[in-house]
């Protein structure tokens, strides 16, 4: 599996989710196991869609375990994206803990994996982390989501899909949205 090959596990979960979970940027633009994207085509938050069950609520999240390298991770996870009690799969209807923030490698430090999961949620959760928003990297690094997953008894993830992206000439636009 590509998750394996690429390192995702282990160095972000334990194990591979059963299902791959569909991502698409605008124009189209599919996640697919590990292609290669740019920062320019991520920009926006994609449509994601799982099977989901109805009466069930979900958590999504995108990390990037490769920050500020994946030479050299010393801030690893590095996330981008945070919504919990997703009704379904309907993420409009989430929670949002942290709102996105597209890929945004530094220059000269290769492709970095940004690995986008969805876990099931026992129950409606609250959740007693700070909202952060896309104007701000304050309290985004050196996150986990496999102990994020474990404080909250999500278990492992159900879906998950990854995509690779070094930089481009629109990562200072969003360093400057985040203040870096």
């Amino acid at each position: 599996m590509t998750m394996e090959k690429h390192g995702v596990v282990p160095d972000v979960i334990d194990t591979v989710p059963e299902k791959l979970l569909e991502v698409v940027y605008d124009d189209g633009v599919n996640v697919d196991g590990g292609n290669k994207l740019t920062p320019t085509i991520v920009k926006d938050a994609p449509q994601v869609k799982w099977e989901a069950e109805s009466d069930t609520y979900y958590l999504l999240c995108m990390t990037d375990p490769d920050a500020p390298s994946r030479k050299f991770p010393k801030a690893r996870e590095w996330h981008h994206w945070l919504i919990g009690n997703i009704p379904g799969n309907d993420i409009s209807k989430g929670q949002v803990l942290s709102e996105y923030i597209g890929a945004a490698p530094p220059p000269d430090t290769g492709f970095h994996r940004y690995v986008i999961l969805v876990y099931k949620q026992p129950t409606k959760l609250k959740f007693d982390e700070k909202k952060l928003t896309n104007k701000s990297s304050m309290g985004r690094e050196k996150f986990a989501i496999r102990n994020f997953a474990k404080k909250y008894n999500l278990g492992e993830p159900i879906a998950g899909n990854f995509f690779q992206a070094k930089y481009d000439n629109y990562v200072p636009t969003i360093y400057k949205q985040i203040g870096a």
